[in-house]
Formats: C-alpha cells, structure tokens, sequence
C-alpha cells in the first residue's frame, strides 16, 4: 500500500503549496488561469508525448480494455441523462461532468499505483491509451464546438481533435512508440523538462482555485456532486469488476482493471473546465472528494481481490 498512500501524499502537499501561496498573497486567482493554460498549451502536450511514446500500444487490445470502455460507457450514459433531465446542462457542461465522473488519474496517480500496488506500471496502459487516445480527442471536439455555439459536426471529430495541442502530443507519442523512433536527446530533453512542469502545474492551479475560488460546492447543487462522485467511486468500478468477471479475467488481471477503475477523478479535467469555461466548480469539487474517497476505496479494493 505504499504506492497508494506516497501518490495520495504527494498529490495532497503539491495542491496544499498552491493554496498556501494563494492564501500568503504571492498570487492571485489571475495565476490559476496562466497556470491552466500553459498546463494546457505547453506542458500537458509536451507530457503526453513523452509518456505514449514509452507505453506499449500492445496492451490497449488486451481484455481488461473490454472491461475498462464498459465501465466507462455506463457511467457517461447515466451522467449524462441525469444531467439533461435534471439540471438541464448545457452540451459542455454535460461533457465535463461526464469526464468528472469517469476520467480516471491514470497519469500522475495512476502509474505510481500501478507500479507499487500491482507490481507493474504497464498495467495502467490499456486505460491510460483508452483515455489519452479516444475519450480526451472526443470530449475535446465536443468542448470546441460548445464555445463555438453550434452543433458538432462530422469534421469536429475527424479534423478538430488533431488541432488541439494535447492529442497532438498524444498522436506524436503514439507514432514514436509504434515505429521505435526516438528523439535526438537535443529535442528529447527540453521536451522531457517542459513535461516535467504539466503535473505540478496542474496541482498549483487547483490549490489556488481552491482557495481563492468559490467556496466547496459553491454554484453546483449539492445532489450534482454527489452525483458525479457516487458515479466515479461506486458505478465505474463495480461496473468494470462486472465486466472482467463476465469475460472471464480473474486474478492479478481482475485486480488490476478494478484497481485502475477505482482511481479518482484526473486534475487534468479542471484544466479543461478552467480553459473552456464549462462546470470548473463540479470538476474541481469532484476531484477533491473522489481523490479523499479513492485512498479507502483502492485500500478495500487489494483487500477483496489482492
């Protein structure tokens, strides 16, 4: 369980510097935003290349990605009629909800979890490549048509995902890892320390918008909250255990895909809350309490299946 409570840690006291700077008044609520965007623009795309260019693109065909996309599938369906019929969200609102509610930290939580946890960091593959690969692209095709006010089109998804700088980096990582090709170490070093600044400024940005920004639950109902958590920390995985179950995983590959499923909610969904202005409290709210939520969970998850 050391993988779990150092990844918990170090999450926790990154995000606690934020705050603290904000409440001491070296920054204000302006440096979130910048923050944000260059996590967004710079260092996210930067991240994510180095990151799928040294995955094995082999493991996102295995089984337990069955499990993982059914998982994924029932909770976004269920979030997003409830949104609709309940609280009448817009289509943004509805797609950063959905991403609160099962975009997983497979990254920055994800990978230390699985390498200290599971014994190998490779199993975290199939759902960081299913999200990095498909479900980001997507979201972000629908979250650019959002701030344009018009319908989605069939171009928004064949040709607008490749404009965005995160699945830029993604498609770059992707190419690398499938012909092997490295870069020469004169790019592949700035591009590895750009990288390196994507995690810790996401989790400044978010201690900062914690502290300056509107108070816990400020401007979401209540029962949206809990919503988005009960969907993420409950839904998704028993949903994905299900799942493997039924097509036939068991062992260290069971544990493995419910363990992954049980991770909370990724930083990176509030940056892109922040960068399109659709539901930055829920995702921000849902982050909080399914990062505190997940700490038991995966911990009663090793119990039951390790």
């Amino acid at each position: 369980m050391e993988g779990v409570v150092l990844g918990f840690a170090t999450i926790a006291t990154v995000i606690a510097v934020g705050a603290l700077i904000a409440h001491l008044g070296v920054v204000d609520l302006g440096a979130q935003q910048v923050l944000s965007r260059i996590a967004f623009f710079v260092a996210s795309p930067a991240l994510l290349l180095t990151t799928v260019a040294e995955a094995d693109v082999h493991d996102v065909l295995s089984r337990s990605l069955i499990a993982t996309v059914v998982g994924v599938a029932v909770v976004v369906v269920v979030y997003w009629v409830v949104a609709s019929w309940r609280w009448r969200r817009s289509r943004g609102e509805r797609v950063i909800g959905a991403l609160a509610s099962s975009y997983v930290n497979a990254g920055n939580l994800g990978l230390p979890v699985a390498a200290y946890v599971l014994g190998d960091a490779a199993l975290v593959a199939p759902t960081l490549l299913l999200q990095l690969l498909l479900l980001q692209p997507l979201a972000l095709a629908l979250l650019d048509a959002d701030v344009r006010g018009r319908r989605p089109r069939v171009g928004d998804f064949l040709l607008r995902p490749f404009t965005n700088p995160l699945t830029i980096g993604t498609l770059l990582g992707l190419l690398l890892s499938i012909t092997g090709w490295r870069l020469p170490t004169i790019v592949a070093d700035p591009v590895e320390l750009i990288g390196a600044m994507a995690v810790p400024g996401m989790l400044l940005a978010y201690g900062i918008a914690l502290r300056l920004g509107p108070g816990f639950g400020g401007g979401v109902p209540a029962g949206e909250l809990t919503l988005t958590s009960i969907l993420k920390l409950a839904l998704q995985p028993v949903v994905a255990w299900a799942t493997a179950l039924a097509i036939g995983l068991d062992g260290h590959a069971l544990l493995a895909v419910v363990v992954c499923s049980s991770l909370p909610t990724a930083q990176n969904i509030f940056v892109h809350a922040t960068r399109y202005d659709r539901s930055p409290t829920l995702a921000r709210d849902t982050i909080l309490v399914t990062t505190v939520g997940a700490v038991p969970l995966i911990t009663l998850v090793v119990w039951l299946l390790g």
